[in-house]
């Protein structure tokens, strides 16, 4: 069997060889949701899990089962989850899914967990699920901790301004558009379609909600940003970028 640092790709007992020497584990957390029409539902499934074993193999962590639904998508951040394609879970069903996978874990044995969060919405009902597990572990007398990180988070302001020259519209903007694409075309370039690229313009959006979603507000392709600027080298960068920081990251709190 091939050596692997994804536990579901490892046999029951290598499993448990690797938890005896207490290792950090990082479970990606993604969504299914549209990204246009040039990318699949998948990528931030894939894109959590893949900054996942890059930043494993740096650090010799173990990989988890990935959190492959999401909470809803917004129509400022994900286009809305109005769009065909994209399958939402509510906060409760998330909250109770993070909770469910960290405490089953910990009844493995692991102690040290990295949470690394591929889609924009997640991260405070991720933070809820997670916090609400390590509260009922600490009444039963086990101590865990758990780092939760969003990898885009660690691409510097230096690198965005050398990656976004024409200028940067801001993270919540980035949906479908150079980043995510940018690291499809590195890590996943069969699955893309640069000749389906929209070239609408980024989204205008008011700086609040409203309820019921108004489709007319997000563009025909879903995307809120274009992509045509993307390029498998700016993949390169961002991915060397976002996994020497969440390494540092980890291993200053580890």
């Amino acid at each position: 069997m091939k050596q692997t640092v994804l536990m579901k790709e490892m046999d029951a007992f290598t499993y448990r060889e690797r938890l005896a020497t207490n290792p950090i584990v990082i479970i990606p957390v993604g969504s299914l949701e549209q990204h246009g029409p040039h990318m699949p539902l998948c990528v931030d499934e894939l894109l959590s899990t893949d900054m996942a074993i890059a930043v494993a193999e740096r650090i010799g962590a173990v990989v988890g089962p990935a959190i492959t639904f999401g909470y809803k998508s917004q129509q400022r951040s994900g286009g809305g989850y109005h769009l065909a394609g994209t399958v939402s879970m509510t906060g409760k069903t998330f909250i109770d899914l993070a909770k469910e996978i960290t405490l089953e874990l910990a009844e493995h044995g692991i102690r040290r967990f990295v949470f690394c969060n591929g889609h924009y919405e997640n991260y405070q009902f991720l933070f809820e699920g997670v916090d609400l597990a390590v509260r009922d572990l600490r009444a039963r007398g086990i101590e865990i901790i758990c780092q939760l990180i969003s990898y885009w988070d660690f691409v510097d302001d230096a690198t965005i301004d050398r990656l976004y020259p024409e200028g940067f519209t801001g993270w919540d903007l980035e949906h479908g558009g150079v980043l995510e694409t940018s690291l499809m075309l590195l890590l996943h370039p069969d699955l893309v379609d640069m000749e389906r690229v929209s070239d609408d313009p980024p989204a205008v959006l008011p700086n609040y909600d409203i309820l019921p979603i108004k489709p007319e507000l997000t563009p025909p392709s879903g995307c809120l940003s274009s992509a045509r600027n993307a390029t498998l080298e700016k993949g390169r960068i961002l991915l060397d970028t976002a996994a020497t920081g969440m390494v540092e990251a980890i291993r200053h709190e580890f």
